[in-house]
């Protein structure tokens, strides 16, 4: 994500500040939480999910920033064709609570883990983004919990990058003006394809950041996140995985080298998509599930 701030910052960050004096007190109606939100309870607070379908498990966890709703437009394609969907919040975003005082791969890889302990069954895990390397660690430490993985615009190691790069992102990400950059800054992770509805998500994501707490909550994860206990895990792991990649990822300088880098390590199958940026199911969802669902096919019948 470091290396297109070096590009955007300057400009998206003049106008954050601007826009950070406008609005201060308007309201958010949660967009994410209804009657079938669960939540998974942990030493410092709760994590949120939902469920729906019924037959093998899949958890699908999205990316930093985003809501459980970035699979909005995949989860019906995978409950259709026979599968229970879970779709969470990372912890500090969407509907689970802002009582953490640590955030990060590790920590989202132990969240995964739990939840799928009170699903009470082994599941494949669909990561976006940091969760992709959780879902390493998850596959790599518990086995047994872990049928497959598919890794979604994965960060599955720490990008490159300059000590001012990382410097300016730390000082973009100042609760003060977070949600208004994070809302300049959407348009190019979601480069090619927007989806129809990307206007009322952006907005259901800036609402959300909005309350203080999940303002402050974000900042901390993009201070703390750490991708180098992901990595040291990727040789552990056995579950079989797919790696789904934007052809126009701007998160990585060079997103089909990414993609073959953890395809090889993992001897994995590697999916570009076209006309995509960081979020492929949302962007480019039936090529997404077609991917996803001949992976889970060929689980089954192995």
């Amino acid at each position: 994500m470091l290396q297109l701030f070096s590009h955007v910052a300057s400009m998206i960050f003049l106008k954050a500040i601007v826009n950070s004096q406008k609005g201060m007190h308007s309201s958010y109606m949660n967009s994410t939480t209804s009657a079938s939100t669960q939540y998974l309870s942990r030493p410092e607070g709760r994590i949120a999910y939902d469920r729906q379908g019924t037959g093998p498990l899949l958890v699908l966890v999205p990316g930093m920033g985003e809501l459980r709703s970035s699979y909005r437009h995949l989860t019906p394609l995978l409950v259709a064709d026979g599968y229970t969907v879970v779709t969470s919040d990372l912890r500090g975003h969407g509907d689970s609570d802002t009582t953490f005082t640590s955030y990060g791969d590790v920590e989202t890889a132990g969240d995964i883990q739990a939840l799928i302990d009170q699903l009470g069954e082994s599941a494949v895990i669909v990561g976006n983004s940091m969760a992709a390397g959780a879902a390493v660690i998850v596959a790599a430490e518990h086995p047994d919990q872990v049928d497959g993985l598919v890794l979604v615009g994965p960060f599955v190691r720490n990008p490159p990058a300059n000590a001012l790069v990382k410097a300016l992102f730390r000082a973009m990400m100042v609760p003060l003006w977070i949600a208004p950059v994070w809302k300049s800054y959407m348009p190019t992770l979601y480069a090619g394809r927007k989806p129809d509805d990307f206007e009322q998500y952006r907005t259901a994501v800036i609402g959300s950041l909005k309350r203080k707490p999940y303002g402050k909550a974000f900042s901390l994860t993009t201070r703390q996140i750490d991708h180098d206990p992901a990595e040291a895990k990727l040789s552990a792991v056995r579950a079989p995985a797919i790696v789904i990649m934007g052809e126009k990822d701007s998160d990585f300088s060079d997103p089909a080298a990414e993609a073959r880098f953890i395809g090889d390590t993992l001897d994995a199958r590697v999916v570009m998509v076209p006309e995509a940026g960081h979020y492929p199911q949302a962007q480019q969802p039936q090529v997404t599930a077609e991917a996803v669902l001949g992976f889970l096919g060929a689980i089954r019948s192995a």
